[in-house]
């Protein structure tokens, strides 16, 4: 049988596409579905809090897949090169979600205690939480990509 992968190798194939296909859709599902259905059903107030705490566990995701990555990448014999070119990726991604989770979401953490019950938004922090949110942004998007890229390459 010619191209086939022995059992363990497809095994790990396998489970290195399922990671990465779970923080693909962690990364989306959060951005792009859960985070803006929060802000469009409650206040900003409460939808920022909501969305910090899911934030907070996408990072714990986001950790424990890039880990289970770079275990699964270094086990992988039928990568033929590419392992490098994963090592990498999976690096970048865990920047992006460092960035965001041990960087940014706490200083807005702050800027939204500082500001008190009214809101961030009525509050002199504003222009301060708005780049920060979309440097946030900015991550997240650069992050989802590349998750797209590391779903198409794990294969």
């Amino acid at each position: 049988m010619t191209g086939a992968l022995p059992r363990s190798a497809s095994r790990i194939a396998g489970a290195r596409l399922l990671v990465a296909v779970l923080w693909a859709g962690a990364l989306w599902a959060l951005g792009y579905i859960a985070a803006p259905a929060v802000f469009a059903a409650v206040p900003s107030v409460v939808a920022g809090d909501v969305v910090a705490q899911l934030l907070t566990r996408l990072g714990w995701v986001s950790i424990g897949c890039a880990s289970a990555m770079f275990v699964l990448v270094r086990l992988s014999s039928d990568l033929a090169g590419r392992k490098r070119f994963l090592n990498l990726l999976v690096l970048a991604m865990l920047a992006c979600a460092l960035v965001m989770w041990a960087g940014l979401q706490p200083a807005m953490a702050q800027l939204r205690e500082l500001a008190g019950p009214g809101g961030v938004r009525a509050s002199p922090y504003w222009t301060q939480f708005a780049i920060m949110h979309g440097v946030s942004q900015l991550f997240h998007v650069i992050e989802s990509v590349l998750a797209a890229v590391l779903v198409l390459k794990s294969r």
